[in-house]
């Protein structure tokens, strides 16, 4: 184990392990970057920003599904609470602006936030004026530091964030956590962390503002709370740095495969056009699940969740659909049964 060097007092260490993965995906993202510049790269980035909202809301509690993501940003009306469409549309206008935002620059988190946050709390924008702790089910997991230390704190970890030597990819981890624990503002603190860390990976490659790590921290939300409560223990952010850099590099490695449009057309092999074009409203996420099945009949909705880098939840609700339009069937019991995809 290597101990780096320590600035404005931020303790992290990097395995021998972190070291590895930093290998493997310094050589996936290059493959990646050539897979955004295939002929359906304009479709694949819009498909992962509709994840990465979604994926990085719903850790937040929102109840939102993928679809209604997709339906808000194509302008459509959707019944639900006005609190959770209000952070969609937020949250769209706020990763607009990823661009035009520098992750070196502590004012520019501000702006982020009080977009991300426009009315829906008080004084978006502004780091918060009163004392904030993290809560489970099982009580107090962090008390964040006193309000009055937030102004230094963010200021020593932009600091350090500019000054740092170390690779990019343990940088972003390090800000995240240490984001996280310093909790700076009232509300809205694990999506602007998630953010950042995003922003902080698109100084090593552009690539990063359509990688969806929100959707893999999303599928493994338990595992991201626990890697931050074991590094609060233990004073180090170590743990946290190794379970981004497994959720990176999956990631990467998830999103390497074939195009989108391939996927279309091996379902429409199993599915008649003109059962597709009876069921416009079904979502091009529900065929790939339908296309998944079809190929692994016995599979289960969490095994398909886990093979497709969706969320069981969101699954099983595809699932559902795709029962109520009668394109998929079960037979047989939950435990042994089989998928049937047939025409309607």
């Amino acid at each position: 184990m290597l101990k780096t060097q320590q600035y404005y007092l931020i303790p992290f260490t990097i395995s021998a392990e972190a070291i590895n993965k930093i290998a493997e995906i310094s050589g996936l993202i290059e493959r990646y970057a050539i897979r955004l510049e295939q002929k359906d790269a304009l479709h694949l980035r819009k498909v992962n920003r509709i994840r990465t909202i979604h994926s990085s809301l719903a850790i937040e509690g929102n109840k939102l599904t993928e679809d209604e993501v997709r339906d808000i940003i194509n302008g459509k009306n959707i019944v639900a609470p006005v609190k959770e469409i209000q952070e969609v549309k937020n949250a769209i206008k706020t990763y607009e602006m990823y661009p035009y935002l520098d992750a070196f620059k502590e004012e520019d988190l501000l702006k982020a936030h009080a977009q991300m946050m426009e009315a829906i709390i008080d004084y978006p924008g502004r780091y918060r004026h009163s004392g904030v702790g993290v809560f489970s089910e099982h009580g107090l997991v962090h008390m964040a530091p006193p309000a009055d230390r937030v102004p230094y704190l963010m200021g020593d970890l932009f600091a350090w964030l500019r000054q740092s030597k170390d690779h990019l990819l343990i940088r972003s981890c390090v800000f995240h956590y240490e984001f996280e624990f310093i909790h700076p503002f009232a509300d809205g603190n694990g999506r602007m962390g998630r953010l950042w860390q995003s922003l902080i990976l698109g100084k090593l490659h552009p690539l990063f503002e359509y990688l969806p790590v929100e959707n893999m921290v999303f599928s493994n939300q338990q595992a991201y709370y626990d890697a931050i409560t074991a590094s609060t223990q233990a004073a180090d952010s170590g743990v946290f740095i190794d379970f981004m850099l497994s959720e990176i590099l999956e990631t990467l490695k998830n999103h390497q495969g074939e195009e989108l449009n391939d996927v279309h057309d091996k379902v429409h092999d199993k599915v008649h056009d003109k059962v597709h074009d009876k069921y416009p409203d079904v979502s091009d996420s529900a065929w790939k699940v339908l296309d998944y099945l079809a190929e692994n009949n016995s599979a289960s909705a969490i095994t398909a969740a886990e093979a497709l880098g969706m969320s069981e939840r969101m699954v099983r609700k595809h699932i559902a659909t795709l029962k109520s339009a009668g394109i998929l069937s079960r037979m047989g019991s939950n435990k042994n049964g089989k998928w049937v995809v047939g025409l309607a």
